[in-house]
């Protein structure tokens, strides 16, 4: 098996070759297209006679890139168009994942559909006119046939003079096979060689696939599990593989949730991870580069790889020339989408009805979750939304209208943490299409998957399925709240900030119960012995036990506040230094800046106690996440008052005072 595979690989490496060009080392991550021209959503990409163009699913344009980077839009005649594929005249094959439909993009600017029914969804193979896709995500071309990942079908369909079959698989599931006998779930990215061999990104089992000119289908890379892990074909793992592309060299790159993942053209051909995996936005050095699941895949003529950057609205390339530009923190921090810009996108509304009735916020952004003890292998992370109470089997609906635009936008089916993840929303804790007792809403745009007796082990929404504002999107399982995300993944803010929710007040200030001191390597700082006053005389740590309350709460909620700082003070009352704000959630922080934030006893979940206790001489806001101390030395010595701050979003403050000697 392992020397049929080889043959393949080689095969397809070598076919899919559109050049002949000495293999260009890529080094270093850099951005193609303007951060002032952000895309609302690059999806495919694809190079056509030197130029770039790239798919923007957001929107529904076709968009080229010039050589000075910038945007032009060559066309706004599509609903939601997914990859992208060059016919061997130059136009453009568009899967519009939005209308069911295949379509071409002539160079004249005209479109026409090549396959599929507008706007209806199925599964139907012959006559191109009448046959049915049900929302396709990936398009491949190969002479004239073009080959189609009808994604939500979960099969490999061929378009070949003006008739539509399928090459390869039949209902969901994972199995290797002949055509029919072969199954893909939720199959997206494409790369097709001169002879019909395939490569399949199958995103829903987390695999590489081959699909042979007979539809003869094998698994060539990928174990099932969903993880980041390198090494043999077989034993790798990967997130949620979306896209595929053939370098130069014959070495296959493959788009992986947040990762570039490559298997190269070796004796013995091994997956690699060529960035850092995690998400987020960075370019420079190739290896600590980060991505936000990139979507699309395509070499341009000088060996450059291209990225459709989906969440980060921009397209990018693995180069070893120069080629794009490395922007720096300071410039990507300037571009990010700030929370008056989010809220002018649409009117608030609480995602339950009436839309405008107040409801109670039982947990807000930041707020830890697990339990902080000393180990570094704690399962602790940043609660990432805002928790707005309702009741159980209680309807939850669309807070804005958007449309679906991760091909894989379901999660976590049948647990407590059952969530949608739309472009700007994301929702949490639901029973999605349907109510309390399991029943389905009838609504065609929840997919599900059921076992052989019939009863429900899965659901999708398709790329393109729209929801209006007010619209049922599902309802509250047993954690009675849904977990409201504003933003974009990557760019999770405040909701409090971000929505201004329909009359939310609060008066109330945070509390701070506690507030103790260590030096830097957390040993206890106390009173000496008849004294009042902290002697400080290094190093020290401030941390303070607080909470925050809004109105409406019940008297035993505790939720996280919105920011902490301190100040110091002579003993006189006279400011040393202003108010310095260490650490703020108007954003969702790094997820390793939890321990920055956060001390040891620090708790909270759906049950048993809350503490918070907030490292307040850290600093971690915006794009700052860095360890700092409040140091002795920088001060005279003398008697001073140190005070610390705890506000809320409405700008409610506590402070309290501890008296400190420097010596």
């Amino acid at each position: 098996m392992f020397c049929l595979l080889l043959v393949l690989i080689i095969g397809l490496a070598a076919g899919c070759r559109k050049n002949e060009l000495k293999p260009v080392p890529l080094s270093r991550a850099t951005t193609v297209s303007p951060l002032a021209e952000r895309i609302g959503e690059p999806f495919g990409v694809a190079v056509n006679g030197g130029g770039i163009y790239v798919s923007d699913g957001e929107s529904g344009k076709i968009l080229k890139l010039g050589p000075d980077g910038r945007t032009t839009v060559v066309s706004d005649k599509f609903d939601t168009p997914s990859e992208i594929a060059v016919d061997r005249n130059g136009d453009l094959i568009v899967a519009d994942s939005g209308t069911n439909t295949i379509k071409r993009l002539k160079r004249t600017g005209e479109t026409e559909t090549l396959a599929g029914v507008e706007n209806q969804a199925g599964f139907q193979d012959g006559d191109a006119r009448t046959a049915l896709f049900n929302a396709p995500v990936g398009v491949a071309v190969a002479g004239d046939r073009i080959f189609v990942a009808d994604t939500y079908n979960d099969r490999i369909r061929v378009i070949e003079a003006g008739r539509v079959t399928t090459l390869a698989g039949s209902v969901e599931g994972f199995a290797d096979g002949q055509g029919a006998a072969a199954r893909f779930d939720t199959p997206t990215g494409l790369v097709a060689d001169p002879d019909g061999r395939l490569l399949v990104a199958d995103t829903g089992n987390r695999r590489i696939r081959i699909v042979g000119p007979d539809g003869a289908t094998q698994t060539l890379a990928g174990n099932g599990s969903s993880d980041l892990i390198d090494g043999p074909l077989a034993g790798a793992a990967f997130v949620q593989p979306a896209a595929v592309a053939v370098a130069p060299n014959g070495s296959i790159f493959i788009a992986d949730g947040n990762a570039l993942r490559v298997i190269e053209n070796r004796p013995v051909p091994l997956i690699r991870t060529v960035n850092d995996g995690r998400r987020g936005f960075a370019d420079g050095d190739m290896k600590s580069a980060r991505f936000n699941r990139p979507s699309g895949l395509a070499f341009d003529q000088n060996g450059d790889l291209l990225v459709a950057d989906s969440e980060n609205g921009v397209v990018r390339s693995l180069t070893g020339a120069d080629f794009g530009k490395a922007l720096s923190p300071e410039e990507i921090e300037a571009a990010t989408v700030k929370a008056p810009e989010f809220r002018q996108a649409a009117p608030a509304r609480w995602p339950y009805d009436p839309p405008e009735n107040r409801r109670e916020i039982a947990g807000t952004l930041g707020e830890i979750r697990g339990e902080m003890k000393d180990a570094a292998g704690d399962q602790v992370w940043f609660h990432n939304g805002l928790d707005i109470v309702g009741g159980y089997g209680e309807t939850a609906r669309a807070v804005r209208t958007e449309k679906i635009l991760r091909p894989v936008a379901v999660e976590n089916f049948g647990t407590l943490r059952e969530l949608v993840r739309f472009p700007q929303l994301g929702y949490i804790h639901l029973r999605l299409g349907r109510d309390q007792t399991e029943r389905e809403f009838g609504d065609k745009r929840f997919l599900f998957a059921k076992d052989t007796a019939g009863k429900n082990i899965a659901v999708r929404i398709p790329r393109g399925a729209k929801f209006k504002a007010g619209e049922p999107l599902g309802t509250l399982n047993p954690m009675n709240h849904v977990h409201l995300i504003a933003g974009r993944s990557g760019g999770e803010m405040n909701a409090l900030d971000a929505l201004v929710l329909p009359g939310v007040s609060d008066k109330i200030a945070p509390v701070i119960e506690a507030v103790r001191l260590t030096d830097e390597n957390w040993h206890e700082i106390e009173t000496p012995p008849g004294s009042a006053r902290i002697t400080l005389n290094g190093k020290t740590r401030v941390v303070l036990k607080a909470y925050d309350r809004m109105d409406g709460n019940a008297e035993r909620r505790r939720l996280g506040v919105f920011q902490i700082g301190y100040q110091i003070l002579k003993d006189g009352g006279n400011p040393v230094s202003e108010p310095k704000w260490t650490i703020r959630f108007d954003r969702l922080p790094e997820p390793g800046a939890v321990r920055l934030v956060y001390a040891a006893g620090s708790k909270s979940g759906a049950t048993g106690e809350t503490i918070f206790n907030y490292i307040a001489t850290n600093e971690v806001h915006g794009n700052v996440a860095r360890e700092d101390f409040l140091d002795a030395a920088q001060l005279e010595k003398g008697d001073y008052v140190l005070r610390v701050f705890a506000a809320d979003y409405s700008g409610n403050t506590a402070s309290k005072d501890v008296a400190i000697t420097v010596r």
